[in-house]
């Protein structure tokens, strides 16, 4: 996956949850059956990919081989730019006429299943080989699966850590919140860097719970109570949550870290911009390629309470609405062959969902040099709350998150976006499945 990839699909994600958030609280006790999707042998899949080539091809091929493999059932894909795809989910929930199967980022699938607008998965593959961040899971059901995810890490240039004194991060002894702040202030002072830190600010969407809700929760807090889900009170705005919006706020005033970032921090990272770059996986390749053996993949910071990353990424699911679900799930379990999920991860640069897969796909294989990234994913990843309140959550989040950096009061906005999460969760009964 290429970082203007990967970035679009965060902006998509978060559009899609916007909008989908208010459309299916006003029509949550409904199911989107009416559709005629599935009827006369045929069933059409739905992708958000129509502007990402490489990954929109290994999905196509996955359904051309499915269509050669048996006759009962033709499979149609239909992709659509990633600009119109909410608008062309929306409308097509709200008439009734979504297809047998569509694909929806991780953290929104418990809206999709609260709405029912989406069927538990009845497949004949064994889902316990997945990464558990490649399925969407709520009340205790699993409604998607994901061909691949993705992880955070910190990249650096190893002869520039060693230069000044700085340990290089492992994944048994990552750097301690002390040793991250020693380290960066090492780096300020050589005035080499006016930002020494790039964590992505300019990002927008969906990137700032993806990658900064983790570093709230190394610190303690949470974006909700994980009990129950009714409540973001304590977790979000109680003194853990309060020392991370004070730390992330320093890294500004601090100078680490740019208020607005550039456009492409990998690149940045690349041209020797920034010393450090809090990034994803997809942008594994193009810094090694850029900076060969020279390249120092380390962890996440641990701030207080073990490293965290996000997780959770594109994933596929059976619709209500569909005639046939059968064949669609037989669709669905036929495309998470091996084979099949590794084509998808060569094509899109990005973490094999299964053992088995990983083992075909270069880099991810046993000791190869991407297999740090897994090894991240299974040991620090972090779903972002199962909840339908989710998009609510990490707009509210998101927008907590840019006024803290930008000098807002650490407590006061806290509270504030509490006091927006509670209402909306309350306003729509809890979110309790009808």
């Amino acid at each position: 996956m290429k970082m203007r990839h990967a970035k679009k699909r965060l902006i998509v994600a978060s559009l899609v949850a916007t909008s989908l958030v208010a459309t299916m609280a006003g029509c949550a006790s409904g199911a989107a059956g009416g559709g005629s999707d599935g009827n006369n042998g045929e069933l059409t899949v739905w992708t958000h990919n129509g502007g990402n080539v490489e990954e929109l091809a290994a999905v196509q091929a996955i359904v051309d081989g499915y269509n050669e493999s048996q006759d009962k059932t033709t499979v149609k894909l239909q992709a659509f730019p990633q600009a119109s795809y909410n608008d062309s989910v929306i409308a097509a929930a709200a008439s009734g006429k979504l297809p047998c199967i569509v694909d929806i980022d991780g953290p929104n699938v418990p809206n999709w299943a609260w709405a029912k607008y989406l069927t538990p998965l009845d497949l004949s593959v064994d889902l316990d080989e997945n990464l558990p961040s490649t399925l969407g899971i709520w009340n205790g059901e699993t409604y998607s699966v994901g061909y691949y995810d993705v992880a955070l890490a910190m990249f650096a240039r190893k002869s520039v850590l060693a230069e000044n004194g700085i340990r290089q991060a492992t994944i048994d002894q990552p750097w301690t919140q002390a040793e991250f702040g020693d380290a960066l202030e090492k780096l300020k002072a050589t005035g080499t860097w006016t930002n020494p830190l790039d964590i992505g600010t300019g990002d927008v969407g969906e990137w700032y719970p993806y990658a900064f809700s983790p570093l709230l929760q190394s610190f303690g807090g949470d974006l909700i109570e994980r009990d129950e889900y009714q409540s973001a009170e304590g977790v979000l705005n109680g003194p853990e949550a309060l020392e991370w919006a004070e730390w992330m706020q320093s890294l500004a005033t601090d100078g680490y870290i740019a208020t607005k970032s550039g456009a492409d921090s990998a690149l940045d990272f690349q041209n020797n911009v920034t010393a450090i770059q809090y990034g994803g996986s997809w942008a594994a390749a193009n810094n090694a390629a850029a900076l060969g053996d020279d390249l120092a993949v380390m962890p996440s910071v641990d701030l207080g309470e073990g490293t965290k990353i996000g997780g959770g990424s594109w994933q596929w699911g059976v619709t209500t609405g569909c005639a046939d679900t059968e064949a669609a799930m037989d669709y669905l379990s036929y495309s998470l062959s091996p084979e099949n999920i590794a084509a998808v991860a060569v094509a899109t640069a990005t973490i094999p969902a299964t053992d088995a897969a990983a083992a075909l796909v270069p880099g991810f294989e046993e000791g190869g040099n991407l297999a740090i990234f897994r090894e991240f994913s299974a040991q620090s990843a972090v779903l972002r709350p199962e909840t339908p309140a989710y998009p609510f959550i990490a707009t509210e989040f998101t927008k907590a998150t840019q006024d803290i950096i930008n000098g807002g009061d650490p407590q006061d906005t806290l509270d504030a976006a509490v006091t927006a999460i509670d209402a909306n969760i309350k306003s729509n009964g809890g979110y309790t499945q009808k």
